[in-house]
């Protein structure tokens, strides 16, 4: 029996040692390893406080709205000073908390404005089993080595006036890192080789820009260009699409050539902040701002998007901010004043909605049968997923330290999504990182 003992404990050393972990206990890139906010994991905290299932905190300086990314023992995440001439990425130790390096990778002598209420480095990182791909937009995108730090390329030639600042968070695809880039000058989509940065591809978006608004006049102005948007992938036949929101519209492409598949166009809607959801067959996503619509689109079996397959669409309560969440054939989504609305996702069919308190920039998550919300004033509100509004707990991080100007609210508010690993959070703060967990 001790023998046995013995070889498995070796056995599990040789595992974890090797990199060989569970997909659950990753947290790889934006909105979790699907891409879509949902998680495996059971055993999560329901309750919590500045004292309470706190393992650990971390103190991140700068100012930065991007998610950690959790791989193996290590959590990342990006930062920057506040005037954004200082873009730097941190490696934290994922058990005790420890900051294990604090690199920083740019030097920016003359940033592009950012307003605000946004950051310097808000696009989350991607990582994978021995590398994490770091981008802060056109100023500067980074490949480094997991082990040690080694910055393995760089790319800072990609010309884009992000006008806001940048948001959109870049794609694994196969050997390529997919990116957009929607400024107020350029917009485009690029796929670069993640083993050298070398670019595979470009496209250009298509989409005309400068038709003309209700009073007449060209609506080519910088908010009408800009977008902040992820990429997904859409398996259709079992052929795989990259899906684009862009600002005004929905793009496929062709992930291996970067050719443009399909286009919607959304007319009036423009900016688009969040991820779209891919699930049981569907689309769903906010288009942005302007005429704010939520849509559902099913594409048909040979693969063509275009308007008729929007399935339905809804103006009512719709984030300009937070991305939807889709659970067992509801969709979830809170808008930017806190009220949470369910939907059918079939149908769009409003099931319910509710208000809850704050405002809200980071999208829900969803594991073991609830859903979090993570507003701007700090504060996490836990619900039953299903089709009646059931509050679980309210819970806040506050630990009474003052406002600090720069960062736009209180030092507990949570700007970026938080990532979830085995059987804890990984909440960032305007100021701070924590490891929640029972």
């Amino acid at each position: 029996m001790r023998f046995h003992k013995t070889a498995a404990s070796l056995i599990l050393a040789l595992l974890v040692g090797s990199g060989s972990v569970f997909a659950a206990d990753n947290w790889p890139q934006f909105r979790g390893p699907s891409g879509d906010g949902t998680s495996d994991a059971t055993g999560l905290p329901v309750t919590w406080s500045a004292t309470e299932h706190v393992k650990w905190k971390a103190d991140i300086h700068g100012k930065a709205w991007s998610s950690p990314v959790v791989w193996g023992d290590q959590v990342w995440v990006t930062t920057a000073s506040a005037d954004g001439k200082e873009l730097s990425v941190l490696t934290i130790d994922r058990e005790s908390g420890k900051i294990l390096r604090d690199q920083k990778l740019f030097d920016i002598a003359k940033p592009q404005y950012c307003i605000p209420f946004n950051s310097y480095a808000s696009p989350t990182p991607a990582i994978e089993d021995g590398y994490i791909y770091v981008t802060f937009g056109a100023p500067g995108t980074a490949c480094l080595d997991t082990k040690n730090g080694h910055i393995m390329w760089t790319r800072t030639d990609f010309v884009c006036n992000h006008y806001r600042s940048a948001g959109s968070s870049p794609l694994i695809y196969k050997d390529m890192l997919i990116m957009h880039f929607d400024g107020s000058d350029h917009q485009f989509i690029v796929a670069l080789d993640k083993h050298d940065g070398h670019t595979i591809w470009r496209t250009e978006r298509s989409v005309n820009y400068d038709d003309l608004n209700a009073n007449g006049k060209p609506r080519g102005d910088g908010d009408f260009r800009k977008a902040f948007s992820t990429p997904r992938i859409l398996t259709i036949n079992g052929h795989d699409q990259i899906v684009s929101l862009s600002s005004k519209a929905l793009y496929g492409y062709a992930p291996d050539t970067g050719k443009e598949l399909w286009q919607i166009d959304f007319k009036a809607s423009f900016s688009g902040s969040d991820t779209p959801v891919i699930t049981d067959g569907m689309i769903f996503l906010a288009t942005g701002n302007g005429s704010i619509e939520m849509i559902g689109i099913r594409p048909d079996p040979s693969g063509l998007v275009n308007d008729s397959c929007i399935v339905w669409r809804t103006h009512k309560k719709v984030p300009t901010r937070s991305s939807p969440l889709v659970v067992n054939g509801l969709l979830y989504m809170v808008t930017d004043v806190g009220i949470v609305t369910c939907l059918d996702a079939k149908t769009g069919e409003e099931i319910w909605h509710e208000r809850i308190d704050g405002q809200y920039s980071a999208s829900p998550i969803y594991a073991d049968g609830k859903i979090y919300f993570f507003s701007e004033d700090g504060n996490a509100t836990v619900i039953a997923a299903g089709r009646q509004f059931e509050l679980l707990a309210k819970n806040n991080l506050s630990d009474g330290s003052p406002a600090i100007p720069e960062l736009q609210g209180p030092s507990s508010g949570f700007m970026g999504t938080p990532a979830i690993a085995g059987k804890a959070f990984y909440l960032r703060t305007r100021t701070s990182l924590y490891r929640v967990e029972n």
